[in-house]
């Protein structure tokens, strides 16, 4: 029970109002035994930041209990919120509902009101980042979702049309076979870390240096003090680790982008409506590829806080207009060599951010060569044109991936990938807060979907053997006789 008198009231009433919609609903899946003898798993989720939690809440709401939600960080580490996301406070206006899943009880407002009063949330402005970690690890725990922390997923094969998964955890080595999995791991999971290339320093190709760090990496601001950091990139995430680095008190922080100006619109907040979250996945593979490269082409702006955040301090400059021709990290230091100068910093901050190319993931090194990509549904000039977006998986209804050639791997169909890999054949469902209870919507429906389908004699038979009499108390009621099938 919660100290909190207010929160420990909402705990309560959320937990009734789940009740009074029947969650979870009765698990309807047959069970199903593995190569090892064992039950199965129906859906092993692999991640349980917000998209992992959400869709094993989404899960068991639609009847599937046996499942397993991992993740390979410790409890209030999963997602970026604790970890590599510096923001004050979210980008999303603090009204966004997504991980209640419909259930007024379960917003964040219901929660932040639980602790600060209606009055408090009137004069909130956005949410702070690690109140919603807070919020999202309450949404768990109140709708009983049971993660175990420190496992991780490291390989994933084919047996037959279902998966054989290895696992390493506080239970060691283990294998687990699963129906279907859901590979909800955040940004990058659906690649890496993206880096620029430069003559002298290529960390994929050596030991990074401790002097040249990825803004989406995990490192102590507090070195920072009295320092001269340098960062590459414009972005939000450029200059919220920038005003981090101000903050802890960097000497002095200079930010460099290529770009003349930054981005004045943010295209993608169009996107987020209801009409283009359930009509975009219907649209031709043309619509849909012209839709979202415009989007990524037009880039989007620093949320104007971030750029304020920065602009507070003496000691910041922006340099666009030129961008890192080479960087050469030393012992002392780092010198960054752009068209127009030379730069001597302590550390430098790369905020390039997250590559998509399912190629870089090794855990599903064994279907990667087959699952279809938008490169394939594009002509070769456009996919030259948008690289990046060409990389995308190509998903289908329910995010699974799709056999390039179908027949040879038939268990790809049985991974369906929640994140943002999705967004190119879904639209922006699968990561940010906007669109996640359609996200998870479809995903539990294409799932259920492709159970009952498996399962279709099972099911047969049981409707067979469903002799509940609705008459037996009244005089009307006449004794079954001997079941013959039809």
């Amino acid at each position: 029970m919660h100290t909190n008198t207010g929160l420990a009231l909402l705990e309560e009433q959320a937990r009734n109002d789940l009740a009074r919609l029947n969650f979870p609903a009765a698990n309807w899946v047959p069970p199903r035994a593995g190569p090892d003898g064992k039950t199965m798993l129906d859906v092993l989720v692999v991640g349980a930041g917000m998209c992992g939690q959400t869709a094993a809440y989404g899960l068991k709401r639609d009847g599937m209990h046996n499942l397993r939600v991992i993740d390979r960080e410790s409890v209030g580490r999963e997602g970026p919120w604790a970890t590599f996301a510096r923001m004050q406070i979210l980008r999303s206006p603090k009204h966004l509902t997504g991980p209640d899943l419909g259930v007024a009880s379960l917003t964040y407002r219901a929660w932040h009101e639980a602790r600060h009063g209606a009055a408090g949330w009137a004069e909130l402005y956005k949410v702070p980042r690690l109140e919603w970690r807070d919020y999202l690890l309450w949404v768990r725990e109140t709708v009983g979702i049971e993660v175990e922390n420190g496992t991780a997923l490291v390989t994933l094969e084919p047996q037959g049309d279902a998966l054989r998964a290895g696992l390493t955890g506080p239970r060691g080595r283990e294998t687990v076979y699963a129906r279907k999995v859901v590979l909800a791991l955040g940004r990058e999971g659906s690649g890496s870390l993206r880096w620029p290339a430069f003559p002298s320093f290529d960390p994929r190709t050596g030991p990074a240096s401790a002097r040249v760090l990825h803004a989406s990496g995990e490192f102590d601001f507090a070195a920072f003090k009295g320092k001269r950091i340098g960062v590459l990139g414009a972005g939000a995430t450029a200059f919220d680790n920038a005003a981090t680095a101000l903050e802890a008190g960097a000497r002095e922080v200079l930010m460099f982008a290529r770009r003349p100006t930054l981005p004045q619109v943010n295209k993608s907040k169009w996107t987020s409506f209801p009409g283009f979250f359930h009509g975009f996945a219907a649209l031709s593979d043309q619509a849909r590829w012209k839709f979202l490269t415009y989007v990524y082409a037009e880039q989007v702006p620093p949320p104007f806080e971030s750029v304020l955040r920065c602009d507070g301090h003496a000691n910041f400059a922006l340099h666009l207009g030129e961008g890192w021709s080479d960087v050469r990290p030393g012992e002392d230091g780092v010198q960054v060599i752009t068209p127009k100068a030379r730069y001597a910093f302590d550390t430098v901050i790369v905020a390039s951010g997250f590559d998509v190319d399912l190629m870089q993931r090794p855990e599903i090194a064994t279907f990667t060569r087959q699952v279809e990509t938008w490169a394939n549904r594009v002509s070769p000039d456009e996919a030259s044109m948008h690289a990046e977006a060409a990389r995308f998986p190509y998903l289908g209804a329910g995010f699974e991936f799709i056999e390039r050639s179908p027949g040879v791997l038939p268990a790809a169909r049985n991974i369906h990938l929640f994140n943002w890999g999705s967004a190119m054949s879904h639209g922006q469902l699968a990561g940010d807060i906007p669109g996640l209870t359609i996200g998870v919507n479809r995903l539990t429906q294409g799932i259920a979907r492709d159970l009952f389908a498996a399962d279709e004699e099972l099911h047969y038979e049981a409707l067979l053997a469903h002799a509940e009499a609705e008459l037996k108390t009244t005089r009307y009621y006449v004794p079954p006789k001997a079941s013959i099938k039809p």
